[in-house]
């Protein structure tokens, strides 16, 4: 099994996670992105914002050393949120639900939320087996699918 960690998202990391965030199956499952997964110009300022910012924790996920994606919280309408992106190339090998794990423990705040594309079942099942339970859906727009989607809304705590 991979031994995965956590640790600040360094500069070395920014070209890697792009093309991450590219992946047009990543960016299928993920449903909710930026509006344009190809501006790197937009790419670079938003995670600029987000690593300078007191109220995010975001973090590099690596496996044996090797950088994996990122797991992070944030806070939105009060409620603070978890995310994660992992690399499509580690799915189904349990590296996000050790990355969540990690995270939990980083992050005191309960209740955490968490949202998911309604068929994303891999990350439904990554956020169950963190505690997570599902208290409700709702309809959004899901810019990566350009049409509205039901996204399930997860609680833990």
């Amino acid at each position: 099994m991979v031994e995965v960690a956590l640790r600040l998202v360094e500069d070395s990391d920014l070209d890697a996670l792009f093309e991450q965030m590219r992946d047009p199956e990543s960016v299928r499952m993920a449903a909710f992105i930026a509006r344009d997964p190809n501006d790197r110009e937009a790419f670079d300022a938003h995670v600029a914002k987000l690593r300078s910012s007191p109220d995010i924790i975001l973090r590099a996920v690596t496996g044996d050393g090797r950088f994996l994606g990122t797991v992070g919280s944030f806070v939105v309408e009060g409620d603070t949120e978890i995310t994660y992106w992992i690399d499509s190339s580690s799915w189904g090998q349990g590296i996000a639900s050790q990355a969540v794990a990690l995270l939990l423990d980083l992050v005191e705040v309960r209740p955490l939320h968490a949202r998911a594309a309604s068929d994303n079942l891999g990350s439904l099942r990554v956020l169950q087996k963190a505690g997570f339970t599902i208290i409700g859906t709702e309809n959004s727009y899901a810019s990566a699918r350009d049409a509205e989607i039901e996204e399930t809304i997860l609680r833990l705590g």
